[in-house]
């Protein structure tokens, strides 16, 4: 009989990240009592890896941006198939959430009159990003942290959390345990707000943390949540790619904001051969023109290095695929030209770009300012996630509401840069206020004692075996399949065997094996991280079979055009009453006819 302790909140957030934080001080403000659980420490969440800025139609760089302009850059970065509302909530409220934000101790950088300055980046149309040099995630955790104590709010770090616990279809609790001690905890609480982020460690080159296995997603699922839009996985174009020990560590796209560009081995700068029809009429179509902008020429249009994400890791592809690419198989991205425009270009790189210049220099001995990087494509961001409600953040589970990036719906088919910053601030706020309006209406509910224990034995049997799966090689195994079959290009030979593959991972991972106790073991927390990594593959792979065109950060090289059809639903994933996967789709509601006016006027 495994002992455990149980504890009573109004609101339990699991995800110690912007929007978990936001969530926390948002049910704390309403009265709530609130528990926070972490999977690390406070404030090592995978936020401080966000280095860009927050996107947010300030107007204080451009007075011509306003939310209007920011919601159809959102739409049109989308492919459409974003959440409509979402998409205007987000541009509607991410001003203010900046401004409360700078209120609560944010250090941004300033203009010369102290207003809160905004740089360029891919996909908006003028200087939107909000920042603090490249460490703007970093500063935006500092804040809410510091905010976020002071609010009474019990946080729980090193857990993690196993099952949801629910009772006459909503949900009731969780489950967890220390990773220091391995203690199991049970969690009452009378409605809980997931934020536990993305899917990366699911690939073999990532930007993301050791956090992202994707368990809110699977959490969720097993809980009888909607599971929307899994096909729809974004490749930053630029991680490092040398040397191997940093492959996929993130560059921020500040870089070529601030005037960086992509050149192949040739040294030509390739972006300019593929100018997508939707933006040739606001993409410059020569190298002084693209410079002029990054400098803040109003006139001027962006440089083709500043299209959506999903476009420029392609046209590197493109590259690399070709034999023009680096001799580490990527392609250069060079901030250092712009000594040739500026006299003080070093110094320049040094404020604007601190933590990529410290970076590069100890972890590839490579001066930034002086010679170009090497990068390419890195597995960055789940646009699909939970199913929400858009103005509550409730999940189809009662009581069970989603923020962040583990939720889907407001970057349809591919996230602009920027814009996952003011997502978590927009939303994980919403969802921290109406769970607590949720906990306000409800009581708690006594657990399920037979259920805890079986779910305990369930997480423990992996100890009982003689002999069996080593959970590290089976992690491997599935991130170097999923990178190369479920990858940056797709098509339906491959998906088809990534299928075939899974079902042969389901099954080892039911004969998985850890040596030792529950104190400090990191085998037994990856095979925990396991069964959510299988989830979340699987609902990748489905839904890329699924989705026969290319759109957004979905690309089909068998169906490499976009599908009328396709643009009209969202793919759903739910889990069937005999325990597996069902996917299928629904239509994808028209634009709100206002909305659909102001898409036009921007045009």
């Amino acid at each position: 009989m495994i002992n455990y302790e149980t504890l009573d909140f109004d609101v339990l957030v699991i995800g110690a990240g912007g929007a978990g934080l936001r969530a926390a001080i948002e049910s704390s403000a309403h009265g709530g009592k609130v528990g926070l659980i972490c999977k690390s420490l406070l404030g090592k969440a995978h936020t401080v890896m966000a280095e860009g800025g927050i996107a947010a139609s300030l107007s204080n760089v451009d007075e011509r941006d306003n939310w209007k302009v920011h919601f159809t850059d959102t739409m049109r970065g989308g492919q459409y198939l974003n959440n409509w509302r979402m998409a205007e909530l987000h541009a509607k409220e991410a001003p203010d959430r900046v401004r409360e934000l700078e209120a609560w101790g944010a250090l941004f950088d300033r203009t010369k009159d102290g207003r809160i300055l905004q740089r360029n980046f891919g996909g908006h149309k003028y200087p939107r990003l909000a920042h603090v040099g490249d460490r703007t995630g970093l500063e935006m955790i500092r804040t809410l942290q510091d905010h976020g104590i002071h609010q009474g709010i019990e946080v729980f770090m090193e857990h993690t959390v196993i099952s949801l616990l629910k009772e006459d279809g909503r949900v009731i609790g969780a489950l967890g345990y220390e990773r220091e001690r391995g203690r199991f905890k049970i969690f009452r609480a009378k409605a809980i707000v997931l934020a536990t982020g993305g899917i990366g460690r699911a690939f073999k080159i990532t930007s993301n943390s050791w956090e992202y296995t994707g368990d809110g997603q699977a959490l969720a699922y097993h809980a009888g949540a909607q599971l929307m839009d899994m096909e729809f996985v974004q490749f930053h174009p630029t991680g490092m790619v040398w040397p191997p020990s940093v492959q996929g560590i993130l560059v921020t796209e500040g870089v070529r904001g601030e005037g960086g560009v992509l050149r192949n081995k040739e040294g030509k700068r390739f972006m300019f051969d593929d100018i997508p029809d939707l933006y040739k009429n606001s993409t410059a179509d020569n190298e002084e023109e693209g410079w002029r902008y990054t400098q803040g020429d109003r006139n001027a249009r962006r440089p083709p290095e500043l299209l959506t994400r999903d476009h420029v890791a392609r046209c590197i592809m493109r590259e690399i695929k070709a034999g023009r690419g680096s001799p580490h198989k990527g392609v250069y991205l060079d901030i250092s030209w712009i000594k040739e425009k500026l006299p003080n270009a070093s110094e320049h790189i040094h404020k604007k770009l601190p933590s990529m210049y410290d970076q590069f220099k100890k972890l590839a001995d490579i001066d930034i300012t002086k010679e170009p990087m090497e990068v390419g494509p890195t597995t960055h961001y789940m646009m699909g996630g939970i199913r929400v409600d858009a103005d509550t953040q409730m999940s189809t589970v009662p009581g069970l509401f989603a923020a962040g990036e583990v939720a889907a719906g407001l970057h349809g088919a591919n996230r602009l840069g920027g814009n996952s910053l003011s997502d978590l601030l927009v939303f994980g706020k919403r969802a921290g206020e109406h769970a607590a309006l949720f906990a306000k209406e409800n009581n708690w509910a006594t657990v399920n004692q037979e259920e805890i224990t079986s779910l305990i034995n369930q997480a423990t049997q992996t100890f009982e075996r003689t002999e069996g799966e080593n959970p590290f090689q089976l992690q491997y195994d599935l991130q170097e399949m999923m990178q190369d079959l479920v990858g940056i290009v797709r098509n339906e030979e491959e998906l088809q065997h990534a299928k075939v593959e899974l079902n042969k991972l389901i099954r080892r991972e039911k004969n998985v094996r850890v040596i030792g106790n529950r104190e400090y073991n990191n085998g037994w927390h990856t095979a925990q991280d396991l069964k959510n990594l299988l989830i979340v593959s699987e609902a990748i792979t489905l839904a890329a079979i699924q989705r026969k065109e290319s759109r957004g950060a979905h690309f089909r090289e068998d169906f490499p055009n976009k599908d009328e059809q396709g643009g009209k639903f969202n793919s759903v994933i739910s889990k069937g009453s005999d325990g597996q996967m069902e996917i299928g789709k629904i239509t994808h509601p028209e634009i709100r006819e206002d909305l659909m006016v102001i898409i036009e006027e921007m045009k």
